[in-house]
C-alpha cells in the first residue's frame, strides 16, 4: 500500500498553479543563490533563515520589474482612465506567497527552494505582515487593489506608510496588551522609494487675499517620500502601483529658529515633522479628532492629487514636462475614489489646488472635483462619522476652511431654493454643525463633493438612503448607489486553501479563479457522493493542520471532529463577542447539569483586537479568556467544549483560520453591520454562517437560500420597532431562566473568584445601557445553535450545504465589485475581464512590409539578448505568465516589449 503523501509533497503535486519547469526552477535557484550572494552580501555558511527569505522575495520580485514597467509604459501610451483609490488603510498581510501565485512561480520556487534542502512554507512565515489597516476598511482596499490589477485597470493605491501599524495583541492574564508593530524594523523588498517625486506638503500657516487670488502663506513644509510597492494581477503580466506617502522633514525644518545656537534641538524637533506618518491609528468605528490624525488625512490627500495632477499633465513615460495644460479633460482621465471619510480633505484640496494654482474660476473648478470624486461610506455608527472642529482647521489648514465655509454657503443656497423656509432642512444639510464647538461634517462634505455615494451592501445602501443622508438621497437620489464589497479569491482560496481550489479545479476547470461565477457549475455536484466525501476530507485535513498550530501556540489540546465555530474580527459592542459569550457559558451549563447526555464536541474560536482606549472592548476580551480559562480546565467537560481566544487576529492568521471553520458567526444587531468581508471569506471556504440579517449576510441568504444559512434574530424592521417602543434587557433576564442564571455567574464572579466585581461594568452594560440589544436576540440565538448541532450530526447533509454555499459565492469575489465600480466612472467598458495588457497582445500584428521586418528581426536579436540576460522581463501574453513562446504573436510581443524597456533605458 502506497504511503500517504505529506502535506508538503502535496503541495508539490499537479494542481491549479501550474507545474514547475525545469528551466524555471534552474533560473529561481541561480537568481536565489545571486541575491543571497550579492544583495545580502552572505553564504550559505553564515545566512540566517530570514536571509533566505529576502533572497527569494528578491528573486520573486525580479520576475515583476520588467512587467511593472511595462504596464506604466502601457498606460502612458494608450492614456485610459486612470483610478486612483485613496485610503488611510491598506491591510495587505504578506506578499511573498501572493506575488509568486499571481505569476504563476508558486510551484518552481518550492522545488527550487525544495533542492537548495530549504523549506517554502517556513520562509513564507518568517514575513512580517504589513498591518496597516484595523480590519475590513483595509483589507478590503487590498482586496480591490488585486482586483484592479487582475482585471488591468489602470489603478493606482495612494495611502501612508506607517512606520508602525496595526499594534500587536499579547494576552497577558487574559488581557490585552499592545505592542508595537515593528513591521519594517528588517526592511520591506517590496517596496522601491522613489525621492525623486518628494513633493511638499503645507500647514498652518494664513490666507492673504491679493489681485491675483488667495495665497496661503507662511506655511510650514512636511515632504512626502512616495514608496512604491508592485501589484500584480493574477497571470495576465498586468503589474499596478500601490504609492504610500512617508513623512520627512525639509533639511531646513525650524532651524531658522535656532540661529542663537540650539542646532541639536533644531535636529531633534525634526520628529515633529516625521511623526505624520509613525503610526496608524489603532480604531476605524470611533472618531477621535486628534490633530495629528487630520495631519495624517491631509498629508495624503495633498501628496496624492500634486502627483496626480503631474500624471495628468504629463503623457510620456519618464517625462515630467507638462503636456496638457487645460483641465476640460481631467474627469475624462482621473477617477478619485475616497474610502470613507477620511480622504474627504481632498475635495477642497483639489478645489484649491484648480483655483488657487491653475486658476479656474469657481464654477468650473466645482465641476471639475464633482465629477472626479466619488465616495464610499463605509458605517452608520454616529460615533465613526468625522466631525473636525472649526478652531483645528482654522489653526492647521486656514485655506481649506475658507474653501469649505464656500462651498457650504453655495450648497445651502440651493437647498434653501428647493425648500424655501425649511430652516429646520437646512440645519441638518449643512456641513457645519453649529455648536461649541462647530465643526465640519466630513460626511457631508464628501457626499456634496461626489458624484456617487455608495454603501457597501444592499441593506446597508438602503439604510444610508433612507436615514444617515435622508436629506441628500431626497434631492439628487440618483447620486445614491450600491456596491456590494467583495473578497479576491486568489488569496483567500487559492492562496490560503489550494486543496479546495484543487479539488474545484479538477470539477470545473480553473477559470473560476477570474470568474467566480463559475462556481455555480458545483450544484451539479451536490448529491455526488465522491465529491462530498473529498470536500469533507479537504476540511477535516484544514481542521488538523489548525489543530496542530493551536496546541503549539496555546497548549490547548483540540478535538479535529469538533465543530470549529469561529467568531473572528475586531472587538466592538455592536459585533457582539458578548452573545457568542453568552451561548458558550450557557452551553457549558448544560454540560454541567448534565455531564452524562451526548454533546455535539465543539470548539470555539474567537480573535479580533480592541481598540487601546475602548475599555468595554477589552473587558470583554477579558471575560471571553476567564470564560475559558474554567471551561477548558473542567474535567467534567472534557473535549466538548473548548473555548480559545486567538491572540493577535491578522491577516496571516486568518489565512490558517477560516480554511479550518466549520461555522461563521456574523451576529452584529440588524442595521449595524454596514457589509462585513469575513462572512465571505468563511462561506468561499465552506464554513455554514449563524448570522442575523444584517450587511452582506441578507445576500449571502439571497444566493445560497436561506434554508442553507443559519438565520436567526431581530430583522432592522424589529429593531427600529424595538427603538420606538424602548427595550428592556430586564423583561428577557426574567423571562429566560438559563440567561438569568449566565448573567448572574458573570455578575457573582464565578469566572473571575479573585474579583467578584470584575465584570460589573458587563452587567451594567448588558441590563441598563445595551445599545445593541444583546438579551433581544438570546433565546433565537441559543435555538439557532441547537440547529447547528443538529445538522452537524449528519456529515453528509451538513457537507451538501457546504457545496451550496461555496457554489453561491460567486457574487461576492471583488473583481464584481471593482468591474461595477469600473462600468460606472466610464473607466472600463468593455463585458469581459481581461486585461488592458491582454487587448494590446491580441492586437498585436505580424510584419507586412520590409522596414517592419527589420524591425521585427532588430527585436528578435534585442529580445534573444534581454532574454538571456534579464528573467524579470515577461515573455508570454497576458493570459499566462511562464516562460515558453510557443506562437508568432507571442514572440512578437516579447521582442517589441523587449524593444520598448530597450528604448527607455537609452532614453533615461
Amino acid at each position: 500500500m502506497a504511503k500517504p503523501l505529506t502535506d508538503h509533497e502535496k503541495r508539490r503535486q499537479i494542481s491549479v498553479r501550474g507545474i514547475a519547469g525545469l528551466g524555471d526552477v534552474a533560473e529561481i535557484k541561480t537568481n536565489f543563490n545571486r541575491h543571497l550572494h550579492f544583495t545580502l552580501v552572505k553564504d550559505r555558511n553564515v545566512a540566517t533563515p530570514r536571509d533566505y527569505y529576502f533572497a527569494l522575495a528578491h528573486t520573486v520580485r525580479d520576475h515583476l520589474v520588467g512587467r511593472w514597467i511595462r504596464t506604466q509604459q502601457y498606460y502612458y501610451e494608450k492614456d485610459p482612465k486612470r483610478i486612483h483609490y485613496l485610503s488611510l488603510e491598506f491591510y495587505m498581510g504578506r506578499t511573498l506567497q501572493n506575488t509568486m501565485i499571481n505569476l504563476g512561480l508558486q510551484n518552481a520556487c518550492d522545488e527550487a527552494i525544495y533542492q537548495l534542502g530549504l523549506d517554502l512554507e517556513e520562509l513564507e512565515e518568517i514575513e512580517e505582515d504589513a498591518g496597516l489597516g484595523n480590519g475590513g476598511l483595509g483589507r478590503l482596499a487590498a482586496c480591490f487593489l488585486d482586483s484592479m490589477a487582475t482585471l488591468g485597470l489602470a489603478a493606482y493605491g495612494y495611502g501612508i506608510r506607517y512606520e508602525f501599524g496595526i499594534f500587536n495583541q499579547k494576552i497577558a492574564n487574559g488581557w490585552q496588551v499592545e505592542e508595537a508593530d515593528d513591521w519594517l524594523r528588517y526592511g520591506n523588498p517590496w517596496e522601491k522609494a522613489r525621492p525623486e517625486y518628494m513633493l511638499p506638503v503645507h500647514f498652518f500657516g494664513h490666507v492673504e487675499h491679493t489681485a491675483e487670488g488667495a495665497k496661503w502663506v507662511n506655511t510650514q513644509v512636511v515632504l512626502a517620500m512616495p514608496y512604491d510597492t508592485p501589484v500584480p494581477g493574477y497571470k495576465n503580466n498586468t503589474v499596478n502601483t500601490m504609492r504610500l506617502w512617508s513623512a520627512k522633514a525639509p533639511n531646513d525644518f525650524n532651524l531658522k529658529e535656532f540661529n542663537v545656537g540650539d542646532y541639536i534641538q533644531a535636529v531633534l524637533d525634526r520628529n515633529l515633522a516625521e511623526n505624520i506618518s509613525r503610526v496608524l491609528y489603532p480604531n476605524d468605528n470611533f472618531f477621535e479628532g486628534k490633530e495629528l490624525r487630520l495631519k495624517q488625512e491631509y498629508f495624503v490627500v495633498a501628496a496624492t492629487l500634486q502627483d496626480i495632477i503631474r500624471r495628468f499633465k504629463s503623457s510620456k513615460f519618464g517625462c515630467r514636462d507638462p503636456i496638457r495644460t487645460s483641465f476640460e479633460t481631467f474627469p475624462d482621465k482621473v477617477a478619485i475614489q475616497l474610502n470613507d471619510t477620511h480622504p474627504a480633505l481632498a475635495i477642497p484640496e483639489l478645489m484649491r489646488m484648480l483655483i488657487d494654482m491653475e486658476k479656474l474660476d469657481w464654477d468650473k473648478a466645482w465641476e471639475i472635483t464633482t465629477k472626479t470624486c466619488a465616495y464610499t461610506n463605509h458605517t452608520v455608527l454616529p460615533e465613526a462619522l468625522e466631525r473636525w472642529p472649526v478652531t483645528m482647521f482654522e489653526h492647521l489648514l486656514p485655506r481649506h476652511l475658507q474653501i469649505i465655509y464656500e462651498i457650504n454657503h453655495r450648497h445651502l443656497e440651493k437647498i434653501k431654493a428647493l425648500f424655501p423656509g425649511d430652516d429646520d432642512r437646512l440645519r441638518r444639510m449643512s456641513l457645519i454643525e453649529e455648536g461649541d464647538p462647530k465643526r465640519i461634517n466630513m460626511a457631508h462634505l464628501c457626499v456634496v463633493g461626489s458624484h456617487a455615494v455608495n454603501g457597501v451592501a444592499q441593506i446597508h445602501s438602503d439604510i444610508v438612503k433612507s436615514t444617515v443622508f435622508k436629506d441628500f438621497h431626497d434631492v439628487e437620489p440618483e447620486k445614491f448607489q450600491n456596491k456590494t464589497n467583495g473578497i479576491t479569491p486568489r488569496r483567500w482560496m487559492l492562496l490560503c486553501n489550494p486543496g479546495l481550489a484543487d479539488l474545484i479545479a479538477e470539477k470545473i476547470g480553473d477559470e473560476f479563479m477570474t470568474d467566480l461565477y463559475q462556481l455555480r457549475k458545483l450544484v451539479d455536484f451536490v448529491d455526488d457522493e465522491a465529491f462530498i466525501r473529498d470536500i469533507a476530507n479537504v476540511k477535516q485535513e484544514c481542521k488538523q493542520k489548525l489543530a496542530a498550530y493551536l496546541e503549539i501556540e496555546y497548549q490547548v489540546k483540540i478535538n479535529p471532529e469538533s465543530i470549529f465555530d469561529i467568531h473572528v474580527k475586531r472587538i466592538h459592542e455592536y459585533k457582539r463577542q458578548i452573545l457568542n459569550c453568552l451561548h458558550i457559558i450557557t452551553l457549558y451549563n448544560r454540560i454541567k447539569k448534565d455531564p452524562n447526555k451526548h454533546f455535539v464536541p465543539r470548539t470555539v474560536m474567537l480573535g479580533g483586537k480592541a481598540a487601546p482606549g475602548y475599555h468595554m472592548a477589552k473587558l470583554i476580551i477579558k471575560l471571553i479568556t476567564s470564560v475559558g480559562r474554567v471551561v477548558n480546565n473542567d474535567p467534567v467537560v472534557g473535549d466538548r467544549l473548548k473555548v480559545i481566544f486567538l491572540e493577535n487576529y491578522r491577516v496571516s492568521l486568518a489565512e490558517k483560520v477560516i480554511p479550518a471553520a466549520d461555522l461563521s458567526e456574523q451576529i452584529s444587531t440588524a442595521g449595524t453591520e454596514a457589509s462585513g468581508t469575513g462572512n465571505m471569506k468563511f462561506m468561499l471556504n465552506g464554513a455554514l454562517t449563524i448570522g442575523t440579517m444584517d450587511g452582506a449576510n441578507v445576500e449571502m441568504a439571497e444566493e445560497a437560500g436561506e434554508e442553507n444559512l443559519f438565520i436567526f434574530g431581530m430583522r432592522v424592521e424589529d429593531v427600529e420597532a424595538m427603538d420606538r417602543k424602548g427595550y428592556n434587557a430586564k423583561e428577557y433576564y426574567e423571562r429566560l431562566p438559563e440567561l438569568r442564571q449566565v448573567i448572574d455567574q458573570i455578575h457573582t464572579g464565578f469566572f473571575s473568584p479573585q474579583e467578584p466585581e470584575l465584570f460589573k461594568d458587563v452587567v451594567n452594560m448588558l441590563m441598563d445601557h445595551d445599545r445593541f440589544k444583546v438579551f433581544a436576540d438570546y433565546e433565537e440565538y441559543i435555538a439557532s445553535q441547537e440547529k447547528v448541532n443538529d445538522l452537524y450530526k449528519n456529515p453528509k447533509e451538513w457537507t451538501k450545504k457546504v457545496i451550496r454555499n461555496i457554489a453561491a459565492s460567486g457574487k461576492f469575489s471583488s473583481d464584481r465589485t471593482i468591474s461595477e465600480y469600473a462600468r460606472d466612472i466610464g473607466a472600463w467598458s468593455r463585458p469581459t475581464s481581461r486585461s488592458l495588457l491582454q487587448t494590446s497582445h491580441a492586437t498585436a500584428k505580424m510584419p507586412e512590409n520590409k522596414s517592419c521586418t527589420i524591425l521585427f528581426l532588430l527585436s528578435l536579436v534585442v529580445f534573444l539578448f534581454f532574454s538571456h540576460h534579464s528573467p524579470s522581463i515577461p515573455v508570454r501574453p497576458a493570459s499566462r505568465v511562464d516562460n515558453t513562446l510557443t506562437d508568432p504573436t507571442s514572440l512578437l510581443e516579447s521582442c517589441l516589449t523587449a524593444l520598448n524597456l530597450l528604448s527607455f533605458n537609452f532614453e533615461k
